[in-house]
């Protein structure tokens, strides 16, 4: 899938399979009191270097987002050239303020699954999860560094994590 392919098709075996680990982090925030979101980052090789989940509601902390959770404990403990070589791989498309993050930590690419313009079918209105209507790849476009994204693939799994979780209004 190139950059600007918006359109879901199936991932290549290594992704999957990654995804599918990224939406079982996202259940493990689910199952610990958190919105179910969760990522992992991952070197060319497809070897998990580091995991993160969704704090939002346990750490009281609006910007506790699986992603910017990840860029923290990546930044960390990578450099910036090291991490240029790595993908962000998310079981929702990242937001705005995560894609923020991902830019400014240097991380090379991102992979997800579900789209934010799906998780919106499954939100709706619901005050515990206010979005802005803004895909990671405009945040990445705005940028003067390229980000390769790959996404949305459309996983069952990826929508199961969500379902009867938020609270439509």
């Amino acid at each position: 899938m190139t950059d600007g392919d918006r359109s879901a098709v199936t991932p290549s075996p290594i992704a999957r399979d990654l995804l599918l680990r990224a939406v079982a982090i996202a259940a493990q925030a689910r199952a610990n009191g958190n919105h179910p979101f969760g990522a992992l980052l991952a070197d060319a090789r497809g070897q998990v270097l580091l995991t993160a989940e969704n704090t939002v509601v346990t750490n009281s902390d609006a910007t506790g987002h699986a992603e910017t959770n990840l860029v923290r404990l990546a930044s960390a403990r990578f450099s910036v050239a090291e991490l240029g070589a790595t993908v962000l791989y998310t079981s929702t498309e990242p937001c705005a303020m995560c894609s923020g993050a991902i830019f400014w930590s240097g991380i090379g690419g991102v992979t997800y699954a579900l789209a934010e313009t799906t998780l919106y079918e499954f939100t709706g209105d619901d005050e515990s999860n206010l979005t802005l209507e803004l895909p990671c790849r405009t945040v990445f476009a705005a940028g003067r560094r390229q980000i390769t994204v790959q996404g949305p693939f459309e996983l069952a799994e990826a929508r199961a994590v969500h379902e009867g979780f938020w609270q439509r209004h």
